[in-house]
């Protein structure tokens, strides 16, 4: 009778002493993706790590990305995309798995990493001037469409480049890359007639 007690027992602790529960609650958790998973609280995200932990805590500022099973921000390469707003014009940048801010936010649009390349569009200001009656700086502003390292340097220039005025009433609709790797040598581009061409690239 003991030992049938006994065993009611241990059954009873078995549950309670191999699971443990966190007590954290999330309105969206992703899947994986290089060893950590996106969590959403809000309107905010964060990262956990395999152990269920929080290890990049919940900010505003982190790029949702299209998969499969939803959207929402994930690491390739160990960056994952994030945004700050300028002027009302948004500026893309990465961090690290450790949250800190590896690429600052400086690229008018980018893309996720890919065998530690990126595409992203590169802006150059340019000052042709200054305007003695406003006391403001003349500047000249353009963009190009570029390949990037994961340290967020320039390997390659993948368009001529585009004239923009940096005002959010000018840029009537987000800015988009063209550009797409069709193989682990090969990027396909558009001209500025709309045409498709093909360039080769060695990382």
């Amino acid at each position: 009778m003991k030992k049938v007690i006994c065993m009611q027992i241990a059954f009873l602790l078995i549950p309670i002493l191999g699971f443990t529960q966190s007590q954290e609650s999330f309105d969206y958790i992703s899947k994986f993706h290089e060893d950590v998973a996106a969590v959403k609280k809000g309107n905010l995200w964060g990262f956990i790590n395999g152990n269920g932990n929080i290890v990049i805590d919940f900010r505003d500022d982190l790029v949702l990305t299209e998969t499969a099973d939803g959207m929402y921000p994930l690491f390739k390469n160990d960056r994952c995309l994030i945004s700050e707003n300028k002027n009302d014009i948004p500026y893309f940048g990465y961090i690290d798995k450790s949250g800190k801010t590896v690429i600052e936010p400086q690229f008018l649009k980018a893309l996720n990493f890919n065998n530690n390349t990126a595409f992203a569009l590169k802006l150059v200001t340019e000052v042709i001037g200054t305007n003695e009656i406003l006391n403001k700086r003349m500047v000249y502003n353009r963009y190009f469409e570029v390949i990037i390292d994961t340290n967020g340097n320039v390997k390659d220039y993948l368009s001529e480049p585009i004239n923009i005025i940096l005002d959010k009433k000018y840029i009537k609709k987000p800015l988009k890359i063209s550009s797409k790797f069709i193989s682990d040598h090969l990027i396909a581009t558009t001209n500025k007639d709309g045409k498709w061409i093909i360039r080769k690239y060695e990382q």
